[in-house]
């Protein structure tokens, strides 16, 4: 629930330093957040926002599943012991249930049952919070790795050479593969 005051300056009044101040109290039920969602043929929301981790949500269980995106690092361990430590201290997650998942560098916790809330949207909703606060380091990752690829592309003139794009050609230096005597066609040593 949310208040908001507006503070108006009114003329007619005799005290120029009267102000009015009017007070509504706005209820909102429509939170709006934005996730990278996609359900499984099971029902389970798979979150794919991360760039190291991919969140899997599964409803029938209530259970939350990280799974490492490309390859299990340190990095990839950190993203997921972040999100699971901040929803066991937003009250999501149960908390004794975090632990190794049956899958390699995977992570799993069970989400707090709820009479009040239910508890996949608020699951998904401080997901949605916990990215927001992960935003800074993914976007400085893609950019360094942007960074890196443009180097190696497109280097500047102190890292290229005058050559500049060099025409192909059948055979280039001095090794001559097709000839009768090939250095490599007698075995390792033909003196």
């Amino acid at each position: 629930m949310s208040v908001k005051i507006n503070i108006t300056d009114d003329k007619i009044t005799a005290d120029p330093n009267e102000k009015k101040v009017k007070i509504e109290i706005v209820k909102k039920d429509n939170i709006e957040w934005n996730l990278v969602l996609r359900s499984a043929l099971n029902g389970d929301l798979m979150i794919l926002d991360h760039k190291d981790i991919d969140i899997v949500i599964q409803q029938d269980s209530k259970k939350i599943i990280t799974f490492a995106k490309d390859t299990m690092s340190d990095m990839v361990y950190g993203a997921e012991s972040r999100l699971l430590e901040y929803l066991r201290s937003q009250g999501v997650l149960q908390f004794d249930s975090i632990q190794g998942g049956n899958v390699y560098g995977s992570l799993e916790g069970k989400i707090m049952n709820s009479e009040t809330a239910n508890p996949i949207k608020t699951t998904l909703l401080m997901i949605s919070e916990w990215m927001n606060t992960e935003r800074p380091y993914i976007d400085g990752t893609t950019a360094y790795d942007d960074m890196q690829d443009d180097s190696i592309l497109e280097p500047d003139n102190e890292y290229s050479t005058e050559l500049g794009e060099v025409p192909h050609a059948e055979e280039k230096g001095s090794i001559h593969m097709n000839s009768m005597f090939a250095p490599y066609l007698y075995g390792r040593y033909s003196y």
